[in-house]
């Protein structure tokens, strides 16, 4: 593959233009008034793959937003890679904090700034180039299947079912996905652990309507007041859960397993300094990174009632709302969680005021052995294009659907990712290195080569 960086350097700027055309297209999987752009992105992918050499490409209905299926069979008694990824991109709110228009992308200094540049369409991309590249040059040494879906960003409530109904046509010996970072631009990881999620929306509802705060203030509960309460006593003063059971399915990794995790370079001060903070909280007795990786958590995503516009209004309100999300470790079933949560939210509130709590969405934890051979096979892929050794690494993040792969379809998932922790990917701002979307296209081929020689 001496041709390959050649290759990318000659096509580097019809590959941006092209990504720029899916990025345009504003596909929020979370908002009914983008239904049509899911449709829309959807017939894109499918144009574009049947464009880059697929054998034949589908946009298939589920029961939510349509997943693009396409296929390259060159032999069935060849290995053959399933490759994963999502067009649906998170809300861009707040717009005021954008830069620059979230679905109109711009390079500056080096990096795409759109939503989605890197999750997922960015990442995603990666591979349809590779692909071309390989088909191009009559190096593709295997089969591969494309399985790219449009509800990743609300938990992929329908690929459950559509994995289940299409068994045999998504069968493959790997699964590879770039959803993911690295520890940095110069050190290549893989993520062989992912958390899970359970994601809950809270409410809690004092008097039948809103009323005068100087007349009933002291006198009524104030949801607000009560749900703020609730919510800091979810939690105690060492930063652990204090769900009742919520730590009984938790695996506590051994001394030497933590050693191991500690050889990924960390830097304190640059942490904090990133993110614009004086210091770091979390469970007493855990680094900051095993905080994030092996170790579950519990944050409100939002909160809301009363009056919020300019200007004062001195109510009492009625209602009082949160969402809050869980990211679990391995072993740790959403399920469970979900009906721990309920159990203790019910039995902390007080007799004045009634409370509701809705799971939203979640998935499972996910662990992938380094033993493998789709594993050796990217670790190879990253040391000849960085020339370094990956570390491998367990992410904070969640990934539900790569659970229930392995779960429906029997299959081991291996997590390629090229983004980088300061891409602000769900924020204002996302962005993604030219260089990390380069690497990645130069990177991914040498996998395919290397899973097929490995595989004999």
């Amino acid at each position: 593959m001496q041709d390959l960086k050649n290759y990318i350097d000659e096509n580097k700027d019809r590959f941006i233009e092209e990504l720029f055309e899916l990025i345009r297209i504003p596909s929020v999987s979370s908002k009914e008034s983008h239904k049509e752009d899911m449709y829309k992105a959807a017939e894109w992918i499918k144009t574009k793959l049947i464009k880059e050499g697929v054998d034949h490409a589908e946009v298939m209905e589920t029961q939510g937003h349509p997943v693009v299926y396409g296929e390259k069979i060159l032999n069935p008694a060849l290995p053959t890679v399933l490759v994963y990824g999502h067009y649906d991109v998170q809300p861009a709110e707040p717009f005021d904090l954008w830069k620059s228009p979230p679905f109109e992308p711009e390079v500056r200094d080096g990096k795409i700034y759109a939503r989605g540049a890197n999750d997922d369409k960015g990442q995603m991309f990666m591979h349809f180039k590779a692909f071309e590249y390989l088909l191009k040059t009559n190096q593709l040494p295997c089969n591969v299947k494309f399985m790219i879906e449009g509800e990743e960003e609300i938990g992929s409530p329908s690929l459950g079912k559509f994995c289940e109904d299409n068994k045999e046509m998504l069968k493959a010996d790997v699964i590879l996905v770039s959803d993911t970072s690295m520890l940095g631009p110069k050190t290549p990881s893989i993520t062989t652990g992912l958390r899970g999620l359970a994601y809950m929306e809270v409410e809690v509802t004092g008097p039948s309507h809103d009323l005068h705060s100087g007349l009933y203030g002291g006198a009524v509960a104030n949801p607000l007041n009560v749900l703020c309460q609730m919510i800091a006593s979810l939690q105690d003063e060492n930063g652990r859960i204090t769900i009742p059971g919520f730590y009984d399915d938790v695996e506590e990794l051994s001394k030497e397993e933590r050693e191991e995790m500690a050889r990924a370079p960390f830097d304190m001060e640059e942490f904090k300094k990133h993110i614009s903070i004086n210091d770091v909280r979390g469970e007493k007795g855990y680094s900051t990174p095993e905080r994030t990786g092996i170790r579950p958590s519990l944050d409100v995503n939002g909160i809301w009632g009363g009056y919020t516009e300019k200007g004062a209004k001195t109510i009492l309100p009625s209602k009082a709302h949160a969402k809050i999300s869980m990211r679990l470790v391995p072993h740790q079933e959403s399920g469970k969680i979900e009906q721990l949560f309920i159990k203790h939210f019910e039995a902390i509130a007080p007799k004045s005021v009634k409370v509701k709590a809705e799971f939203l969405h979640g998935g499972e934890g996910y662990v992938s052995p380094t033993n493998t051979v789709a594993y050796q096979a990217a670790s190879k892929a990253y040391e000849t294009t960085y020339g370094i050794k990956p570390i491998p690494v367990r992410s904070g993040g969640s990934i539900p659907i790569i659970s229930l792969f392995e779960k429906v379809l029997g299959t081991k998932s291996i997590l390629m990712g090229f983004g980088l922790d300061s891409d602000a990917i769900h924020s204002p701002n996302e962005n993604y290195a030219l260089e990390q979307f380069y690497k990645g296209i130069e990177t991914i081929p040498h996998f395919y080569k290397n899973f097929v020689e490995m595989s004999k």
